[in-house]
């Protein structure tokens, strides 16, 4: 019975990540720290709007682990964020030059 419950909430996270992704703006930032094993990422960033949120600097959680492939601290970003699970998650990362 667990086994299902797991499988159908993995089914309902990956098909609202896309949406998550498609309505959120893309925002500017700087890496500060990325923990690949833990999926987190520590951005100093610009105002995010749609989570009513002010320039600051903040650790979120990847959305999928393949997000954080290739980013690096010290680096400009675009990024797009959201909430999902109660959890503030990057749902994607553009490098900047």
């Amino acid at each position: 019975m667990k086994i299902s419950a797991v499988l159908a909430f993995t089914a309902v996270l990956a098909m609202t990540v896309p949406t998550l992704a498609q309505n959120t703006p893309l925002v500017s930032g700087k890496v500060v720290k990325i923990d690949e094993s833990a999926g987190k990422i520590t951005i100093d960033h610009q105002k995010i709007p749609n989570l009513d949120m002010p320039a600051m600097t903040m650790v979120f959680h990847a959305t999928d682990p393949s997000v954080l492939k290739g980013a690096k601290a010290g680096e400009s970003i675009k990024f797009t964020a959201d909430r999902a699970n109660g959890q503030l998650v990057v749902t994607s990362i553009q490098k900047t030059k």
